[in-house]
């Protein structure tokens, strides 16, 4: 491992059409790996910037990967087989999941010991 022979070099493209890299990453390297990788990458000068992996998709060959997989796991895909070129795979940002539960309508401080005329 570490080997000239085990590295991959990859690009990653992002929605507006500016890439991240490219670079080498080891063949063994986990697609959650990657997306840590992305975020400490990230532009700094775009807003709404990536905070966890699961607010990323990473798409190669029109696949989404899984993040528990390794990048020679997704060399099935025939553009990872090419030695010597760069892979180009797309960053999609996923909206963060928000909890209904916990989700506050408003920003206001919770109301006490008002009757209920005045919360309506």
């Amino acid at each position: 491992m570490g080997d000239e022979e085990d590295l991959i070099e990859l690009r990653f493209r992002l929605g507006d059409g500016t890439d991240i890299g490219p670079s080498k990453y080891s063949q063994f390297m986990t697609v959650a790996s990657l997306k840590e990788k992305i975020i400490a990458q990230w532009p700094k000068d775009k807003e709404n910037g990536p905070k966890m992996i699961n607010e990323i998709k990473l798409i190669n060959g029109g696949k989404i990967l899984e993040n528990n997989r390794t990048i020679s796991e997704t060399r099935s895909l025939p553009i990872c087989e090419i030695s010597g070129v760069v892979t180009t795979m797309h960053v999609v940002l996923r909206p963060p999941i928000i909890d209904p539960k916990k989700e506050k309508l408003h920003d206001d401080p919770p109301l006490k010991n008002h009757c209920v005329c005045c919360i309506l």
